[in-house]
């Protein structure tokens, strides 16, 4: 058999992330999926069973994948160290990012992944899908275009749409991809939204008795411009500042009149 060629290196910055898969067969069917467009990293977060002998046999040869899975206790663990979070959901939803079909996603996810970030594909419950809280913490939305009429898909089918999404355009026409400053992790993002909302209360523009809508839509915000680590930096470097000015409103005035 082939190898599948250097052209498809980037595709080992993928992780496939299964949050609280309720059927073991799933999640060798997904490892299957996977393994036959060439990612081999396999995130679980609270399976309901796993490991298991059904997993293993509806991973038909993908064992490894399944072997070297990682464990995880919460979204937020499996998510750590990306720079880039997708959401996978066929439901529009209140305050979160746009929702994009892999085909229009997939190249800048393939940046991403050139550029050395770390792209995580989040899929939820068989059942339920993603709650709101784990599709906030992504920087990404993305929908399969289905029948309206019968858009029941299965979750290693909707793995399988998209990793074949991936290899396709990968072996396409995305070889030629700029070079871009790394993003900021997903913890960093977080730790900066922490910082935010301190701020924020210290200086009263977020009100504690009525907190419900803008730091959501403030994350939106940060989410969607995908901000470089160095600008939440920047960023941070303003609250501490806003911070110190709030503290010492004089201290820029006494700095300017001394020199």
């Amino acid at each position: 058999m082939p190898s599948p060629g250097p052209s498809t290196d980037c595709l080992a910055r993928f992780r496939v992330v299964l949050s609280h898969t309720s059927h073991p067969g799933n999640i060798g069917s997904a490892a299957r999926a996977m393994k036959t467009m060439g990612l081999t990293r396999l995130y679980l977060v609270n399976p309901e069973e796993f490991p298991s002998d059904v997993a293993r046999a509806l991973a038909s040869s993908a064992d490894d994948v399944l072997e070297n899975a990682i464990v995880c206790s919460s979204v937020e663990e499996a998510l750590r160290g990306t720079t880039m979070q997708v959401a996978m959901t066929a439901r529009r939803r209140e305050l979160t990012q746009p929702l994009q079909t892999p085909r229009q996603l997939v190249p800048e996810l393939l940046q991403e992944a050139h550029s050395g970030g770390e792209v995580a594909l989040l899929f939820g419950p068989e059942t339920s899908g993603l709650t709101i809280d784990e599709v906030r913490q992504c920087n990404r939305l993305i929908t399969i275009p289905t029948n309206p009429d019968y858009s029941s898909l299965n979750l290693s089918q909707a793995v399988q749409v998209l990793t074949y999404e991936l290899r396709s355009q990968l072996l396409d026409d995305v070889s030629h991809l700029e070079k871009k400053a790394p993003l900021a992790s997903h913890e960093y993002l977080e730790l900066y939204f922490e910082k935010l909302e301190e701020t924020l209360l210290q200086i009263g523009f977020l009100k504690p008795y009525a907190p419900k809508r803008l730091m959501p839509r403030l994350r939106r915000l940060y989410q969607r411009a995908s901000p470089e680590q160095e600008e939440v930096d920047i960023l941070r470097g303003i609250l501490r500042a806003t911070l110190e000015y709030e503290r010492n409103p004089d201290a820029p005035k006494k700095l300017d009149e001394g020199k």
